[in-house]
């Protein structure tokens, strides 16, 4: 299971499993066994819904080695003093090239930052989970504003998800579903990224990725679940320690970001 999603309303700040729960019913019905958790990196717009899944079916959850950085990085503006960016609580750090066994199939890891500083991507097959890279053609790629983030680097790793043979299929982390386009689209492939995408196409430089992303950038709000998310995502989707009055509580640093 990979990016899992917990539910949370913030105007009452409850949370739901329903979306995770409906996930292990399909697998139930198919009689698969759920293997690996894993992230591609801390979201900041979704709660990952890791730790619940962890303890319904005993699988480990994976990150990129890389999320230290991320937990040094938040850590203090939560004071999330339980979080020492060592790691922890993931049960496992993942590396560049590293391989996973899942029945017969391998997955395969690939560091692809530049949305943050530890995103990775997983590759089955002919298959890519590419996080928050690359959106749909219509649409682009994925923001550069966060802590660790850098247009250049996002440039790099997506050249390297392209550079993978043409008909390899890429499935999209989100669908912003681009003007125009009504209904919601979650995967492509390297070929029609390489020709059609409208920020990073065959033809894009550096240069001019780099400039175009950050300009954009500079438009873009803060995601709705920045705060909410991150807290919980650094600690591999555990919600804070509850305070003594048996409370768990999120934390809104005011005027910190």
């Amino acid at each position: 299971m990979i990016d899992a999603v917990l539910e949370f309303d913030p105007k009452s700040a409850r949370t739901s499993t329903a979306a995770a729960e409906r996930v292990l019913q399909a697998a139930q019905k198919k009689h698969l066994t759920i293997g690996w958790i894993l992230e591609t990196h801390a979201h900041a717009d979704h709660l990952s819904a890791a730790q619940f899944l962890k303890d319904r079916t005993g699988a480990p959850v994976a990150v990129g080695e890389h999320i230290r950085e991320v937990q040094k990085a938040f850590g203090p503006i939560f004071d999330a003093t339980d979080v020492s960016g060592d790691g922890a609580p993931f049960d496992r750090l993942l590396v560049d090239g590293e391989r996973l066994p899942l029945g017969r199939l391998e997955i395969q890891v690939l560091y692809t930052p530049g949305h943050t500083s530890a995103c990775v991507s997983y590759k089955v097959g002919d298959n890519v989970f590419v996080g928050d890279t690359l959106f749909m053609p219509d649409y682009g790629t994925a923001r550069t504003d966060f802590p660790g983030g850098d247009a250049r680097t996002l440039y790099r790793s997506i050249r390297k998800l392209l550079s993978l043979p043409a008909e390899t299929t890429l499935w999209m982390c989100h669908d912003y579903k681009a003007p125009g386009r009504d209904s919601f689209a979650w995967k492509t492939t390297v070929r029609e990224q390489r020709e059609r995408n409208i920020h990073i196409h065959d033809g894009v430089s550096e240069n001019e990725f780099a400039a175009m992303r950050s300009a954009r950038d500079k438009t873009l709000a803060t995601p709705v679940l920045l705060l909410p998310s991150v807290q919980v995502n650094i600690r591999a989707g555990r919600m804070p320690p509850a305070e003594p009055d048996g409370n768990v509580y999120l934390k809104l640093p005011v005027n910190r970001l």
